[in-house]
């Protein structure tokens, strides 16, 4: 007999989730704050790094799914109680996705200012992308390493050492970033950006360490390749690459929206960093329950527990409501310092303060289709998600960007564009949701 989700089961899942998740919104956020802070070229510094960080997080999103597919298939296993048929399945991924990182690298690296120029990038900010690029990237292998340690802890139903890495890495960050952004005088020159990209490299090194040894000495899982291939690889493989045409539609429209706020002019783009990147944090910290509901939603599928997912559904709709609007709240209590945190240049606040409360505002609507999109990563469903951001982005984004930039709305528009977007995405995964497993629920 199934036993009721109750909020002490999600809370013990969404709260470690939920820091752990916040870990690389706080590496971009730390970088913005502190570079935008410096006494020399703040402003055309936080630009570059929002280019960056964009481009960045289109690699790592892409690349990133193989948490959800990791977790996906091993919630599912535990669930069926045979998790022994998949303990080779997580070392199997990472040896693949961290072999595709290096050639990443490969092929970016050299290529670095023809990447940055398409995003309209020129002069002294096209220049700093690039030394900021060159130096972050070589980060990349040792993150795709941590998410996919982070992805079989998930699927093993524990969030607890992945939220102990992302705190260690955060703090790490932290301080790495004041001692080689500012120098320490007749020890350490200030290296300014290059010091920040040196910093987030560092930590997700740490991270990686960190997670190579909390899964040898807590699982059973093995890390090291073994052939041959898990039955599940394939998949896997085909969730990672539903899930990489969805993230391909996801980044093009934070293409469209960072290359239009790189146009409008300087202080646009230093804003819109701010923004997206504070919109980033809460849609991490949304995260948590995300996770929770990716973590449950795949172990009770693996053992048919129909009536006790609408039972989790419900709950996620509640949770999820309440965690957005008390994001929006603490926003708008702190509406003015949090813009002081990141910059003082005042051209640049005007215009972060003229949008803020459009990414406070939509908050409720990114917990709801955040929750879900975690959801339907539990049960696997990475088709229905390609095909729904695929159509939301094309039929929805788009649209409404190009026209509100027709309009010269600037920044109003790319938010706006945003919003509408978020809310395309959520409604149709509640009501598929409800629409497949209510019959179900109510024939077991």
């Amino acid at each position: 007999m199934s036993t009721t989700i109750t909020l002490k089961q999600i809370n013990k899942l969404a709260v470690p989730a939920l820091i752990a998740g916040v870990s690389e919104p706080i590496l971009s956020l730390t970088d913005a704050a502190i570079i935008g802070n410096m006494d020399n070229n703040a402003t055309t510094s936080i630009a570059a790094i929002g280019i960056v960080t964009t481009f960045l997080s289109m690699l790592i999103w892409v690349l990133g799914q193989t948490r959800s597919a990791i977790s996906s298939i091993v919630s599912q296993y535990v669930g069926a109680d045979n998790l022994e048929a998949v303990k080779n399945l997580p070392g199997q991924a990472i040896f693949l996705i961290t072999s595709l990182s290096l050639v990443i690298i490969l092929v970016t690296f050299p290529f670095a200012e023809s990447i940055f120029k398409l995003y309209n990038a020129s002069g002294d900010i096209l220049t700093y992308s690039v030394d900021y690029y060159q130096i972050r990237v070589f980060g990349f292998p040792f993150t795709l390493f941590t998410i996919a340690i982070f992805g079989t802890f998930r699927g093993l139903q524990n969030t607890y050492y992945p939220m102990l890495i992302a705190i260690v890495g955060a703090f790490a960050n932290i301080i790495l970033d004041i001692i080689l952004v500012y120098g320490i005088q007749d020890f350490i020159p200030a290296m300014h950006i290059k010091g920040a990209a040196y910093a987030s490299v560092i930590a997700q090194l740490i991270m990686a360490l960190l997670s190579a040894y909390y899964i040898i000495r807590k699982t059973d899982i093995q890390i090291i390749i073994k052939l041959p291939f898990n039955p599940e690889i394939k998949r896997f493989t085909l969730m990672i690459l539903n899930l990489f045409v969805r993230t391909l539609a996801l980044n093009f429209a934070l293409y469209l929206a960072t290359s239009s706020a790189t146009k409008y002019g300087e202080q646009y783009i230093a804003a819109y960093t701010i923004a997206i990147n504070l919109w980033f944090l809460g849609a991490f910290i949304i995260d948590g329950y995300a996770s929770a509901g990716n973590i449950l939603s795949g172990k009770l599928l693996g053992a048919k527990d129909y009536r006790n997912l609408i039972d989790l559904s419900n709950k996620l709709i509640k949770y999820g409501i309440i965690v957005g609007l008390t994001i929006a709240i603490i926003g708008a209590l702190f509406y003015y310092p949090i813009g002081r945190i990141f910059s003082n240049d005042q051209n640049v606040l005007d215009e972060f303060y003229k949008v803020f409360w459009i990414v406070l505002a939509m908050q409720p609507f990114c917990a709801l289709a955040f929750i879900f999109d975690g959801v339907f990563k539990g049960l696997g469903e990475m088709k229905y998600l390609r095909n729904l951001l695929l159509l939301t982005t094309l039929l929805v984004f788009f649209p409404i960007i190009k026209w509100t930039d027709t309009l010269d709305m600037k920044l109003y528009g790319v938010f706006i564009a945003f919003t509408l977007w978020i809310i395309a995405r959520g409604i149709p995964l509640i009501i598929k949701f409800r629409k497949t497993f209510k019959p179900l629920a109510q024939n077991t």
